[in-house]
């Protein structure tokens, strides 16, 4: 029987401050499903502390997700735990997770605080939170640049204070994999009630580590590794969940530990993660970027055709990924759709399906093929917030010697607008006309455009980043006019925003859980 190792998935969390990433409470609830279905053992769902909509993502998450255990961050203060159990209360397995400095750096210049008040601080902080849970988590933050002397004493208390799990993130991404599981190993010989709390791990990316450094650890007795979806996280993000699970699964001699992650839900998590954070998932990225089971040499291609272990290790149906491609068309029936998305892992109920083929048909009668990777973009080509503003007409005139203009109609209800601009292009001609017709004025702060699939009539995606006080959101788009697409992405933005705003008017002056 292999060793069991617990995966804490921080995509909602940790994930979610990589610059440029942004998720309404319906798309981070989205995302926790998912990862329910992914079966990972802990979701760190957000830092309740941190804003209002924050601790409402993880309250909703905490109401509506089954399975895992839900965790939410908290400083090591009172006022942070009690936001942080008052958003996580009605989850069926929560957990409050604590996090303070270990290093002289960070007490020093950050805390400005010397090490016992720390330790001090530490006790104190999770008695608190054992008082109002049994499962409680300590991070000592930024503990590869800690004495370790001084580690061990920090873990001895908390456990005595009634830690259940010891976090040792690598926060920034400094260590090596040698080094780390040395730290382990003393951890493990040197702290007398570490047999008490499970030893966990949590490595960031700055130096290309963090997969390695984790597995070292696990290899020296951490039985938890924190991770997230396509590796995104602070800077140069974290260790990827798919890697870590893959190699535990592939080199299973090697590492011999189990998980309890269903592999087949790998890719879906994956491209989700991507569609709704706007951040795209790079072509040769390990696992499930678009080229890892692309074959280009002809000695690869023959070999592949007769056995596909001549190069490729992972099959790609392990993980609910596609090697070998149904493409559909405009004659293909409701059968031929709805058995390719079940065949995917996509479920819809028939009002769904209903909405999604006749959008199926839109495009296919727009391409000559439609392949699965547009079918994945038209599933999540739907706003999570029901539209204030609808799209019902567009137009733009552009050309060498012409200037750009737009026409935009838009519906509110009852109450239509239709409004004309120019610009330096047809796309910034049609943001312009948005603008006047909805009265809002973001900043354009990031455009993002792919093809999905291949050929001139590939399906344009589009993700753009607004800013509008102080605020920021993703917006998405698809199709195969890349105009149309990008004026799509925009109005869904702007929706958004209205949402935004609506909510945190709402909540002025309200403290998150009280």
């Amino acid at each position: 029987m292999n060793d069991r190792v617990m995966i804490f998935d921080s995509t909602l969390r940790d994930g979610e401050q990589t610059p440029g990433a942004k998720l309404n409470s319906q798309e981070k609830l989205e995302i926790a499903r998912q990862l329910a279905r992914l079966r990972v053992d802990v979701i760190e769902a957000g830092f309740p502390i941190s804003s209002p909509g924050d601790f409402g993502a993880v309250q909703l998450i905490s109401r509506e997700v089954k399975g895992p255990s839900i965790a939410a961050l908290a400083r090591a203060v009172k006022e942070d735990i009690d936001c942080a159990w008052d958003s996580i209360r009605e989850a069926e397995k929560p957990r409050i997770h604590i996090f303070l400095a270990a290093s002289d750096i960070h007490m020093e210049k950050k805390l400005r605080k010397d090490p016992q008040t720390c330790i001090e601080d530490a006790i104190r902080a999770v008695r608190h939170a054992r008082s109002l849970t049994d499962d409680v988590e300590y991070s000592l933050e930024d503990v590869t640049r800690a004495r370790e002397d001084y580690v061990c004493k920090v873990v001895e208390a908390v456990i005595d204070a009634g830690a259940t799990v010891v976090n040792l993130p690598d926060t920034v991404g400094y260590t090596v994999p040698e080094e780390y599981g040395r730290l382990i190993r003393n951890i493990k010989a040197r702290v007398p009630n570490i047999d008490r709390a499970t030893i966990s791990v949590h490595c960031h990316n700055d130096l290309g580590l963090a997969v390695i450094n984790s597995l070292a650890a696990v290899q020296n007795g951490a039985r938890q590794v924190e991770c997230n979806i396509n590796g995104i996280g602070e800077r140069a993000g974290n260790a990827a969940l798919e890697e870590i699970v893959m190699v535990m699964k592939i080199r299973q001699h090697q590492f011999p530990y189990e998980t309890g992650v269903d592999i087949k839900e790998i890719y879906r998590a994956s491209r989700l993660v991507s569609k709704l954070t706007g951040i795209p998932i790079p072509v040769n990225k390990a696992v499930i970027g678009k080229n890892a089971f692309a074959h280009s040499s002809g000695v690869h291609q023959d070999g592949v055709l007769k056995d596909k272990r001549t190069y490729e290790i992972i099959n790609a149906e392990m993980i609910g990924g596609q090697a070998a491609q149904m493409n559909l068309t405009a004659r293909s029936g409701r059968h031929a759709v709805r058995h390719q998305l079940e065949s995917m892992h996509y479920s819809l109920d028939d009002e769904e399906f209903a909405d999604f083929y006749n959008r199926f048909l839109e495009l296919a009668d727009k391409k000559k093929e439609v392949y699965i990777e547009d079918l994945e973009a038209l599933i999540v080509d739907v706003s999570y917030v029901d539209p204030v503003y609808e799209l019902e007409y567009f137009q733009t005139v552009s050309g060498s010697k012409t200037l750009p203009m737009a026409l935009v109609r838009m519906r509110r209800g009852d109450e239509v607008f239709e409004e004309a601009s120019s610009g330096s292009g047809p796309i910034d001609a049609a943001y312009n006309a948005i603008d006047k017709a909805t009265k809002i004025i973001p900043v354009l702060e990031n455009y993002n455009l792919r093809a999905v699939t291949r050929g001139r009539d590939a399906l344009g995606e589009v993700s753009i980043k607004i800013s509008y006080e102080g605020k920021k959101i993703i917006g998405l788009g698809v199709s195969t006019d890349v105009v149309e697409a990008s004026v799509k992405a925009y109005v869904d933005g702007i929706n958004k925003l209205i949402k935004l705003l609506s909510y945190y008017n709402s909540r002025q002056g309200i403290v998150p859980g009280k």
